[in-house]
């Protein structure tokens, strides 16, 4: 086999790999739409004069959870662009939301947020390491693909509750992945 051959074989290698990585960050783009489009849907129909609202003593407000669900996709830009949050030295602060434009309008910045750092994203540092910490506690200690994994499985959760929330108002669920009871389109 000449070197020729081999540098043939090589070049073919990396764009495979090349392809794979693209894979996996074309996946979360398309997963990212998708759950961006959802949670829009939900926090369409939170109720403006239910925000001081919450279904038990110790589950947050109405607001504070659609503010949190709205600001959820730029967790994404925050696992690719750090190593990780210290709550002791950057402590949460709740978007300031007055109406549903409020709130799409921190989904619509979280998303392009995320969106636009993934794009940009090297699956080369996925597997680096990200904290989560509250000072000298350590909360989470995983990578920055886990991280970004969280981020998805945050929306989701935090949208199931939103769900609950709506259900207890009465006001019709909208599907997620499939019909609901209020809304039979698949």
């Amino acid at each position: 086999m000449s070197i020729a051959d081999l540098l043939l074989m090589e070049m073919n290698t990396i764009e495979k790999l090349n392809q794979k990585k693209m894979d996996i960050i074309k996946a979360l783009l398309k997963e990212l739409e998708s759950e961006f489009n959802t949670t829009k849907k939900f926090l369409n129909l939170v109720p403006v004069d239910k925000f001081d609202w919450a279904p038990h003593e110790k589950s947050m407000k109405l607001k504070s959870l659609a503010s949190h669900i709205a600001e959820l996709p730029c967790w994404i830009s925050l696992a690719i662009n750090t190593d990780g949050l210290d709550f002791a030295t950057a402590p949460y602060e709740e978007k300031k939301v007055s109406s549903n434009t409020d709130l799409i309008t921190i989904l619509e910045e979280s998303y392009s947020s995320g969106k636009t750092d993934l794009e940009h994203a090297s699956e080369a540092t996925f597997d680096e390491q990200w904290i989560l910490r509250n000072g000298d506690q350590i909360l989470g200690d995983m990578t920055r693909y886990e991280m970004i994994r969280i981020a998805f499985s945050q929306t989701t959760h935090h949208r199931a509750q939103l769900g609950v929330y709506l259900r207890l108002l009465d006001i019709p669920i909208p599907g997620s992945y499939g019909p609901s009871a209020d809304d039979p389109k698949f």
